[in-house]
């Protein structure tokens, strides 16, 4: 019985990963457009402006949702006596009155969302986002927790990016002062509308439900840990931004943002993978089959590090033909793409480590967050004062800053597989020799393409690396497990 379970966690998190492989390609279809419209038409000054607005509202989005990406997993499954829809309904009463404070505090005082204090009475409205962002993020887990990943793909991976790059193209010849913020905003409000239609089916209207403040403040506090955790995770992302707009200019800091936007395309793939994990971990706590996760953890993060190794080799190795399609001043943050990608390949470990430290230890895990971000900000700020010192220009401040995010991330994924496997007792190590044999190939035939003209080198290109690397890691690396993840399986129901 513990076998066939453990077989049916594997083949759930199994679908939930080809979904958001199709959510992966459909973002990166519907991403593209938006950097190439932002790159082209806006200029990279204007898209730095943006940048730094976009970094305090979606932390702040982040926070208001009070880590319930993972944490309405934990209270629907101890809550056995009370209706879904009322606990799901409890989630969102929270994240709606912080959004609204929140929101309603940056749009009194803009000042930390625009430094250079440039900004229209319509960028002033951007803090607006931030309650569709936290409502969103809690109906997206209320989803998930029921095995429904279609709906974060076609909210996140669909509606969202399709919409703001449609509005910023649309925008630039009606209001191009404000044509990003206004695109911006109406994606967040479509990928929300998205995304509580099929809340609404699966859970139902509450029944009998009213707001419970002792309730409510007890589940606030158990979800702070959480939510910390989440924001400083998502924050480590955005903090390089943030310390490169206080060195270098808004242009340098657009640079920065097109590299980081294409390089956090295969971070969705390991954080799509959160939602669906929760469930299968927190069923596996409730019956102590430490084991289980160990192998659930290892599991999934082989498979995140083996697609995004290859995503990183096909977006990198061409990295200056990817940047060249934005604009040709954007060229120059071919060296910070590459960091970034590099990152996000470390990071694999410590993310599908922390899906389960978030519910057997949140205060250490806590604490390894926040060294994590304090690591960066240091190695980061020291790197770029390295680089002034020299006199190297603020394109080699971009690099520092990804080099910064790299070594934190990398330290990080140590730590937290550490702790993990001391709890567990168990060996947590997403590591592989066939990710090695993989590479080495795809890196040569990339070399060969780079030589070709740039629309040879991307059309083409791009397809080959991925097509030897993954040909390489499906016959050395995968095994009968690892290959569940290319089978259709029927779909599980929650426990």
């Amino acid at each position: 019985m513990t076998e066939d379970r453990s077989q049916a966690d594997i083949a759930a998190l199994a679908k939930g990963g080809r979904t958001n492989f199709m959510g992966f390609l459909l973002r990166l279809a519907a991403r593209i457009p938006f950097l190439f419209i932002a790159g082209r038409l806006y200029g990279p000054e204007a898209l730095g402006r943006f940048a730094s607005a976009l970094v305090l509202v979606e932390l702040t989005g982040q926070l208001c949702a009070l880590g319930m990406k993972r944490g309405l997993a934990l209270w629907l499954s101890q809550d056995e006596v009370r209706k879904p829809a009322n606990i799901v309904a409890d989630g969102l009463l929270l994240a709606l009155l912080f959004s609204c404070l929140t929101a309603a505090a940056l749009y009194a005082f803009p000042y930390p969302m625009f430094p250079s204090g440039h900004y229209t009475a319509i960028d002033r409205l951007m803090p607006l986002a931030i309650i569709p962002l936290a409502l969103t993020e809690v109906a997206l887990a209320a989803q998930a927790y029921r095995f429904d990943i279609a709906t974060t793909v076609r909210s996140r991976a669909v509606v969202e990016p399709w919409t703001i790059s449609i509005g910023a193209g649309v925008m630039y010849f009606i209001l191009p002062d404000s044509g990003l913020a206004i695109a911006f905003l109406a994606s967040v409000f479509a990928a929300a509308v998205t995304a509580f239609v099929p809340l609404l089916r699966s859970y139902g209207l509450p029944e009998a439900w009213h707001p419970r403040p002792a309730m409510m403040w007890r589940l606030t506090r158990q979800s702070l840990p959480l939510a910390t955790a989440d924001a400083i995770e998502w924050g480590t992302r955005r903090l390089d931004i943030a310390l490169l707009g206080i060195f270098a200019s808004p242009a340098t800091v657009g640079i920065y943002y097109v590299a980081q936007q294409v390089a956090s395309l295969p971070q969705k793939l390991k954080t799509s993978f959160e939602p669906i994990l929760g469930p299968v971990i927190t069923r596996n706590l409730k019956e102590r089959n430490y084991a289980a996760i160990a192998r659930q953890v290892c599991q999934v993060g082989f498979w995140i590090t083996a697609a995004q190794a290859g995503i990183a080799l096909a977006l990198g190795i061409p990295g200056e033909g990817v940047m060249g399609l934005v604009g040709p001043e954007f060229v120059s943050g071919t060296a910070a793409l590459a960091f970034l990608l590099a990152a996000e390949v470390l990071a694999s470990t410590a993310v599908v480590s922390e899906a389960a430290l978030v519910y057997i230890a949140r205060i250490r895990n806590l604490w390894v967050s926040v060294l994590t971000i304090l690591v960066q900000a240091a190695i980061t700020i020291a790197l770029i004062l390295l680089v002034r010192h020299y006199g190297l220009g603020e394109l080699f401040m971009a690099a520092a800053a990804a080099g910064g995010l790299a070594i934190a991330l990398g330290l990080a994924s140590f730590i937290k597989a550490w702790i993990l496997a001391a709890i567990l007792n168990e060996r947590i190590n997403n590591w592989r020799w066939a990710l090695v044999w993989a590479a080495a190939p795809a890196v040569v035939v990339g070399w060969l393409f780079t030589q070709l003209p740039e629309w040879a080198e991307l059309l083409f290109g791009v397809p080959a690396i991925l097509l030897t690397y993954g040909w390489v890691i499906w016959k050395k690396g995968f095994g009968p497990e690892d290959r569940i993840l290319f089978r259709h399986q029927a779909r599980p129901e929650p426990g």
